[in-house]
């Protein structure tokens, strides 16, 4: 049986992929009583990394989508967490989003955004989240964004 949230994300025309494996010396996530803590996940798909700078070669568009991405390595990560559960997801707690920017540039929480409008589009109230967005001068592999998050779950 499905269950709500990956009816929604079937909706939604998302494929939730495995887990990402860390990429040195750390977890991937750290459960806290109810709290998940999901280490950065970085802008990665299927065809590999998603990399550029904003204000120099990557439109906002663009890193919003790389974003989004990330929103959905975090919820991959969050149900390896929950035993292959979606479900005992409550509530998206804060995002910490880092931006590979110039140093001019100005636009990180529109291309945060990416992330906090799938995680509300996804889960309605649940998604609505505490968050900062701020730019990083380079981040691992070139990449374009970089998001950690907080999670609560059912225990």
């Amino acid at each position: 049986m499905t269950g709500i949230i990956e009816n929604k994300l079937t909706e939604l025309g998302v494929e939730l992929p495995n887990a990402p494996a860390p990429a040195a010396n750390y977890v991937p996530y750290v459960k806290v009583g109810n709290l998940v803590y999901i280490s950065g996940q970085i802008s990665s798909d299927s065809t590999g990394l998603i990399i550029g700078k904003l204000g120099a070669n990557m439109s906002v568009e663009e890193g919003a989508n790389a974003a989004k991405i990330c929103a959905i390595s975090l919820l991959a990560q969050v149900k390896a967490a929950c035993d292959g559960n979606l479900e005992r997801l409550s509530k998206v707690v804060k995002l910490t989003g880092f931006v590979n920017s110039t140093t001019d540039f100005t636009e990180q929480p529109k291309v945060i955004n990416g992330a906090s409008d799938f995680f509300v589009n996804l889960l309605g109230e649940k998604g609505r989240h505490s968050r900062s967005a701020v730019s990083a001068v380079s981040l691992p592999f070139g990449v374009a964004v970089e998001i950690e998050g907080i999670f609560q779950i059912e225990i």
